[in-house]
């Protein structure tokens, strides 16, 4: 096994450091921050409760479907 240099042993530690960092605890699944999923989730719960308009009724009778065409 070869030896280990002090060279190799900093950027081993440099490359976890690295590591540790992109993994915040602050980040939820999707790569959103806890104050992001809020946000959105407040802008999703303003959208359930809003009220939408009535629908017009529909004055064009629904068609037939068209007959297949013989081959």
């Amino acid at each position: 096994m070869p030896a280990r240099t002090p060279l190799r042993t900093a950027l081993v530690a440099a490359l976890l450091a690295v590591l540790a960092g992109c993994n915040s605890a602050e980040e939820k699944p999707g790569g959103v921050t806890r104050d992001e999923a809020e946000a959105l989730d407040a802008a999703a719960e303003m959208l359930d409760k809003r009220e939408l308009p009535d629908l017009p009724e529909a004055t064009v009778p629904a068609q037939d479907a068209p007959a297949p065409a013989a081959s």
